[in-house]
């Protein structure tokens, strides 16, 4: 990697900012940074036209615009040719445009990138962030950032990225992934971790369960990490996306844990998602009454107090805080 290393050094000195003459990195977001809900999070095959035109009526957070494990070897070139059309004409005014390309050790990254990115495309047909699959190091990143490099004048600075965990080694090498895609990389900015539960499964030699208990650690990992780096954490896909009632229950399990959104496979997923990740009525109410009253008790000189008949301190503050923030990002 030393060779690549050197070129990316080369190119990035054009990508960083610097004040009298000192180059400062990007600083991690931090929650109140985060200005855009991804609640549910859809995949969409591109090759799929009749799919991918539905999508302004959805009223999703996030559509993906797959090219990977949607997308049938033989199709992977329609999905490629019908990219920039289809992000041109299938926009919807609140929703986040992504594309998923398949991973770097695929042989097929670079001619993804070509399709979403050569040609010098217009605004309107570029995606609002990328998502890269099976990322188990920092090599994936960095293969990532070389194949972008023909295409920096057509890229935000630097292109929010989702990044798939989904692999046992992926998990333990979290923290350096994290770190290189905040601190590090010039092409693109970590903004978001997706736990890949099925393919992590499989690998680990486990079996699935209804009730996902095989996966506690690894769910709690992943969310952990995206957290502790400032970035959204998406949860897993529930495939039997028939049984509404079981993926409410998995749902708003994932937002206890502290996730903020959803991977879903089926439009009417989307509306069951992104409920459980709003919070409701009472606990705005609950949130709201709880800021007003901390903060009359700080002008009065009190420290812990009693709300609600629990006795509250700054953890309950940032919980009430997190709800706030969460409800005014999702009901713009």
């Amino acid at each position: 990697m030393g060779s690549k290393t050197q070129i990316l050094r080369k190119v990035f000195c054009t990508r960083c900012w610097s004040l009298s003459g000192a180059v400062f990195a990007w600083r991690p977001y931090s929650s109140d940074a985060i200005t855009r809900p991804r609640r549910a999070v859809l995949y969409v095959p591109t090759p799929d036209q009749k799919k991918t035109r539905k999508i302004p009526t959805l009223n999703v957070d996030t559509v993906v615009f797959d090219f990977e494990d949607g997308v049938a070897l033989n199709q992977k070139d329609v999905a490629r040719h019908l990219i920039q059309d289809t992000l041109g004409t299938c926009r919807a005014p609140n929703t986040e445009h992504v594309v998923r390309v398949n991973g770097s050790d695929s042989g097929l990254l670079d001619a993804d990138l070509k399709a979403v990115f050569g040609g010098n495309p217009s605004p309107s047909k570029l995606p609002d962030a990328l998502m890269l699959p099976k990322v188990e190091n920092t090599e994936h990143l960095q293969q990532l950032e070389l194949s972008l490099l023909p295409y920096c004048s057509s890229l935000p600075s630097p292109l929010p990225l989702f990044a798939i965990i989904e692999s046992p080694m992926a998990l333990l090498n979290l923290r350096t992934i994290c770190e290189f895609g905040i601190y590090q990389a010039r092409m693109f900015k970590l903004c978001a971790l997706v736990f890949g539960s099925d393919d992590f499964i499989a690998l680990l030699g486990g079996t699935r369960t209804a009730g996902a208990t095989e996966l506690i650690y690894a769910r709690q990992s992943v969310v952990t990490h995206a957290k502790a780096f400032g970035m959204d954490a998406i949860d897993m896909v529930d495939i039997e996306y028939k049984n509404l009632d079981n993926l409410k229950c998995q749902a708003l399990e994932g937002a206890r844990m502290g996730y903020t959104g959803k991977q879903v496979i089926h439009p009417n997923q989307v509306p069951v998602v992104q409920g459980a990740f709003s919070p409701s009525e009472d606990q705005v109410r609950w949130a709201r009454g709880l800021i007003t009253a901390f903060e009359e008790n700080q002008k009065a000189g009190k420290g812990a107090f009693e709300y609600d008949g629990k006795m509250i301190d700054r953890p309950l503050l940032l919980q009430a805080r997190n709800i706030i923030s969460c409800y005014d990002t999702t009901s713009k």
